[in-house]
């Protein structure tokens, strides 16, 4: 793609070759791995463009006044210039007068400088960010990804531009394993391109990651939730003796609580749809069935014993661990009325 400065807002880094190189990129969102990706994206367009280009990078939170105008200003043999600006969002108030007066003085398309800011969390610099987007520039919004559906997107993306393909059911165990963390799920999914060949299926993903699969908090959850409270606890136990942090383990069981409660609440009712409930159909299809043996008494129970867990891990217990373990028992007691 010929670089450009005009170029619509809202670009998703999940399309790297829709994101040209501009005189100025916004790179905006706490997704470090996008903002990564994008980033070394937008670099590898510029040494495409001239192998032998400058790269400089600067901390916005460390700039001092007019070092921008000394890093941009012509060169007397027009070399080509390359900047990534980072901590946008702790810049100093030196670098928005600069960057703002920089990117208002604009004009034409690419020239001998291209920049990429990188801006990861909250709002300073608003008025950095008002006259980036009233220019027309891009931008590149890198937000987490929260819902395993759109892991599971990101996962098949990975896998179909690869020329690979991928079961669903292998998507499924893969961000399972690894979809607490987006840049080692993006590395387990380049390991299985890399290091296998035709088809990824359930068993590939085992053979890779199946101790990541079984210590997970969602196969601590799937346990628990099915009344296995001693495999849930063994379970629990080893996860927590490999590093999983209590936090992130709750967090599994409160998803597939709040999944059964989502589809619990359609019964009698015809059922809903899966984009009224905001799951995929998949995942309506399995909660129906891990609802045998649960009754609303049970799944309240199972709900209050989360969030008591969810506060005592998040600074209101000494022990989180016991904690997280003694969740783990009452959910798996509330099934059936156990």
């Amino acid at each position: 793609m010929p670089p450009s400065r005009r170029r619509p807002a809202g670009l998703s880094p999940l399309d790297l070759d829709a994101i040209p190189l501009a005189p100025v990129v916004l790179v905006k969102g706490a997704e470090g791995y996008f903002v990564d990706a994008v980033t070394d994206h937008l670099l590898a367009l510029a040494k495409e463009r001239d192998p032998q280009v400058e790269v400089t990078r600067i901390d916005a939170a460390a700039y001092q006044p007019h070092q921008l105008d000394v890093i941009t200003s012509p060169s007397l043999f027009e070399e080509r210039r390359h900047l990534v600006i980072d901590a946008v969002d702790a810049a100093s108030d030196a670098f928005i007068t600069d960057a703002v007066a920089y990117v208002e003085n604009l004009d034409g398309d690419v020239g001998e400088v291209t920049m990429v800011m990188r801006h990861t969390k909250g709002v300073r610099g608003k008025k950095l960010l008002d006259t980036i987007a009233a220019a027309k520039l891009p931008v590149v919004q890198c937000d987490p990804l929260k819902r395993d559906t759109e892991k599971a997107d990101f996962v098949s993306g990975r896998f179909r531009a690869a020329g690979r393909r991928a079961s669903a059911d292998a998507v499924r165990g893969l961000v399972e394993a690894l979809g607490s963390d987006l840049r080692e799920l993006a590395a387990g999914v380049q390991q299985l391109i890399d290091d296998t060949t035709g088809a990824i299926t359930p068993d590939v993903v085992q053979r890779y990651h199946g101790g990541r699969v079984e210590a997970t908090g969602f196969r601590v959850a799937d346990t628990a939730i099915a009344g296995d409270g001693a495999a849930a606890v063994t379970l629990l136990r080893h996860a927590l003796a490999t590093g999983s942090d209590p936090v992130p383990l709750v967090a599994a069981l409160a998803m597939k609580l709040r999944t059964l409660a989502k589809v619990a609440a359609t019964r009698g009712r015809g059922g809903a749809s899966a984009g009224e409930l905001g799951l995929a159909p998949w995942q309506i299809d399995r909660a129906r069935r891990e609802l045998s043996g649960w009754t609303p008494e049970g799944l309240a129970a199972a709900i209050s014993a989360v969030a008591d867990a969810d506060a005592e891990v998040k600074g209101e217990s000494r022990a989180p661990q016991f904690a997280v373990e003694r969740a783990v028992l009452r959910v798996a007691g509330a099934r059936a009325g156990r």
